[in-house]
């Protein structure tokens, strides 16, 4: 039997937590120069939406040894984070308790545990009418347009793949989801609040990307209402997302599913139903019923999906 520290930490203390953990996070690619983004002072007058061409001695977030850098100091802070974790749960125990009772426990409320099965399948659920999209255009893996090299190779073993479907979704959930969420559950935080409002935390994490934003789309008026809507857009979206992952984390207590559920939804990006009817006009209802099948799956099957008995966040 695990014991539950459950109202063992005040919840000002989990707040102040949370923000320790977003803050080293989204500050540890600012902490070497090789992490950091360089711009030059250039404005541009450009058309809403177009990026300016990058000059020989700027760094953007894209460049390999930018990606390398970050990398580098993400899953760094993302192992600092699982040791404070590890040292909360010793606090909070008691400083005799034994280290593997200790490691034990942390793992568990860090959800280090053995996943369930149907859990994994409720994003692609969701995903049934992109999916569908795409397997009208041959794209599905090992349909005609699918190739292993183009499709597996060089889009998940780059370094850009690298980043967006491997290091980013498990360093991000193991801190935003796993790290955070156990906080603010020894501080006896209700489900609601953990669902809803500590993904914000997550939301206000991408913030900083406005300033990239602004400084390769011109740093003009356009390149600022750019940044603006962008910034609007990731945060709002990444919150819903959070809520989301923090659902499944806490429901399963697992941080496996949240970690696959990011990496899917990175793979399949934002849907885009409207560009997807342009491109096969002959399959326009088909491609809505999917859409509509997928959100009626998704909500029939969250919550049967997702129970997971032996769940300390769920009981």
């Amino acid at each position: 039997m695990v014991s539950d520290l459950a109202n063992t930490l005040s919840i000002q203390s989990a707040h102040v937590l949370a923000a320790v953990y977003a803050l080293s996070y989204v500050g540890s690619v600012y902490a070497s120069k090789g992490a950091r983004l360089l711009f030059s002072n250039t404005k541009a007058s450009l058309d809403f939406g177009y990026a300016r061409l990058k000059e020989q001695h700027e760094r953007w977030r894209d460049d390999p040894g930018v990606i390398r850098a970050r990398l580098v100091a993400v899953s760094t802070v993302t192992i600092i984070c699982c040791v404070g974790a590890t040292a909360l749960v010793r606090t909070l125990m008691g400083n005799e308790t034994d280290h593997s009772t200790v490691f034990h426990l942390t793992a568990t409320y860090l959800g280090f545990t053995s996943p369930a099965i149907l859990p994994f399948l409720i994003t692609p659920a969701l995903y049934l009418g992109p999916l569908y999209a795409r397997s009208l255009g041959q794209t599905l893996p090992f349909q005609r347009h699918w190739s292993f090299q183009d499709d597996v190779v060089s889009f998940f073993c780059s370094v850009i793949g690298i980043r967006n479907y491997l290091v980013a979704p498990i360093t991000e959930e193991v801190v935003f989801r796993a790290c955070v969420l156990s906080g603010y559950h020894f501080a006896g935080a209700s489900r609601s609040r953990m669902i809803f409002l500590s993904p914000m935390v997550f939301g206000a994490a991408h913030l900083h990307h406005a300033w990239e934003t602004y400084n390769r789309y011109g740093r003009s008026p356009a390149a600022l209402k750019c940044a603006a809507i962008g910034t609007v857009f990731q945060f709002t979206y990444t919150t819903i997302f959070g809520s989301y992952c923090s659902y499944l984390f806490l429901r399963t207590g697992s941080i496996f599913h949240p970690i696959a559920a990011h990496v899917f939804c990175n793979v399949m990006g934002v849907p885009q139903p409207g560009y997807e009817i342009t491109q096969r006009p002959d399959r326009k209802l088909a491609i809505i019923l999917a859409y509509f099948a997928g959100i009626i799956a998704f909500v029939y099957v969250l919550q049967e999906w997702t129970y997971t008995e032996g769940s300390l966040y769920w009981v």
